[in-house]
């Protein structure tokens, strides 16, 4: 007998991604639900990781796919330290290096005790329906499709620009109905 996971029979079962929110990097707080009807990749980045670079790669991809593509980055210091600056200074680096203009959030925990609701959500299949995948290091990401699903999670090594990645967000799964 094959069981397949069916998320239209199953959501009621879950904590929508949706009822989240979180503080921008210039300190207003953010309704996830202001994202409904968007594909969002979520990640968690750092300015002093040997990752730093996919910064431009998340702008890139930014540029390419707004507005029906938003990226969320959310700074976090949880590995070795590599995001040790303020939420002004992050946003200062951000913009200078990389331009970034994708929506930023203030410094979080994204592991332990501490970790923001978000990645609670993003990493516990009991809220999202089926991963468990906490970020193993800065530049994990998550792919959310516009219905508010969880559909990938890719490891920091997969670049922003790769086409695991682009393929999903172009592809027909993605779209609305």
């Amino acid at each position: 007998m094959i069981l397949t996971f069916s998320w239209s029979q199953n959501i009621n079962k879950y904590k929508s991604f949706y009822d989240h929110y979180a503080i921008g990097i210039d300190g207003d707080t953010i309704q996830m639900a202001n994202y409904k009807g968007k594909h969002l990749l979520i990640v968690n980045v750092a300015s002093k990781c040997g990752y730093t670079s996919q910064y431009q790669e998340l702008q890139d991809l930014y540029d390419k796919t707004k507005p029906s593509l938003e990226i969320l980055g959310f700074p976090s210091n949880d590995f070795l330290w590599q995001e040790p600056g303020t939420n002004s200074e992050i946003k200062l680096f951000c913009q200078l290096n990389y331009g970034v203009t994708f929506h930023m959030f203030e410094k979080i925990h994204v592991k332990g005790k501490k970790k923001h609701p978000i990645y609670k959500w993003l990493s516990n299949d009991n809220e999202n329906g089926w991963n468990n995948k906490t970020p193993s290091w800065n530049f994990y990401k998550y792919l959310i499709n516009a219905n508010g699903e969880l559909i990938n999670v890719f490891p920091s090594k997969i670049n922003p620009l790769d086409s695991s990645i682009t393929n999903l967000i172009y592809s027909a799964e993605l779209k609305t109905n």
